[in-house]
């Protein structure tokens, strides 16, 4: 896969980029990764990028010509050559616009974007970018959350560490990125490593048993239990099997019994 992201502060990703996984994804030769200047496209001898809004109001905004210049000369064909006009609707590669105003960025989207064997990401900054970005360039807006920040740097990030470690080949146990919290539509269970003594609080007892089914059973209710408690409308599209819904029963029963203990 090749990911190119257009960026005004490209040395922001260059750190993270290079550690850990992602490193040993790259060094693997299964992700390609290109971060691209904003500035290296903007005309004049002071390589500007923004400016004020149209209609007044505060910020500044990011100018559409180079914007539109990078994502053309990276993906082609040459500029001059192109509709302008129907250039979002020609494209086969992924161009998105990070912006708080797309669509909610979860564990599906990035099973999907894996897919793809390229795409390119923009990073929005400032009070915004102009609409014709948006209306006639991107084909798709992606927020990782309902907050606003600075710039679409950090979601530019999130969304390609999410998304590379689903390549094939990625992760050193091709069944960790399936187990991963959201990748079942279940919140992850506890995990314990060594020492099995920590200051008085042990590892369970069935971890350290051996018994490979009893460990498994017990890690899926382990998950069934904490999304039950922290994002039970995960359950509604979860594939639960009858072990599970009667699981599900007991959470159930055990619930409404401490409610009415505590009434």
């Amino acid at each position: 896969m090749q990911i190119d992201i257009i960026t005004l502060f490209p040395s922001v990703f260059r750190d993270y980029l290079g550690s850990s996984v992602l490193g040993r994804i790259q060094e693997k030769g299964l992700l390609v990764i290109n971060l691209h200047n904003l500035r290296d496209f903007a005309a004049g001898k002071h390589r500007i990028t923004d400016e004020t809004p149209y209609g007044g109001g505060g910020g500044m905004v990011l100018k559409p010509e180079p914007i539109f210049l990078a994502v053309e000369t990276l993906l082609g064909p040459e500029p001059g050559e192109i509709d302008k006009n129907d250039y979002r609707r020609k494209s086969e590669i992924p161009i998105i616009l990070l912006t708080p105003q797309g669509r909610r960025f979860k564990q599906e989207i990035a099973e999907e974007l894996s897919k793809e064997k390229r795409m390119l990401l923009i990073c929005g900054r400032y009070e915004g970018v102009d609409e014709r970005v948006r209306q006639h360039l991107a084909t798709d807006e992606i927020s990782i959350g309902d907050f606003v920040m600075s710039g679409g740097e950090l979601a530019a990030l999130t969304i390609v560490d999410s998304v590379a470690r689903l390549l094939p080949g990625a992760l050193g146990d091709e069944s960790a990125a399936q187990n991963d919290s959201f990748s079942t539509s279940l919140l992850e269970g506890p995990h314990y490593t060594r020492p099995d003594q920590f200051r008085g609080w042990s590892v369970p007892d069935i971890l350290r048993s051996g018994h490979a089914a009893k460990i498994a059973r017990w890690r899926r209710e382990q998950a069934l239990r904490r999304t039950w408690r922290r994002r039970p409308e995960l359950l509604l599209r979860a594939e639960l099997t009858e072990e599970d819904k009667l699981f599900l029963r007991i959470l159930a029963a055990e619930s409404a019994s401490d409610n009415r203990n505590s009434i």
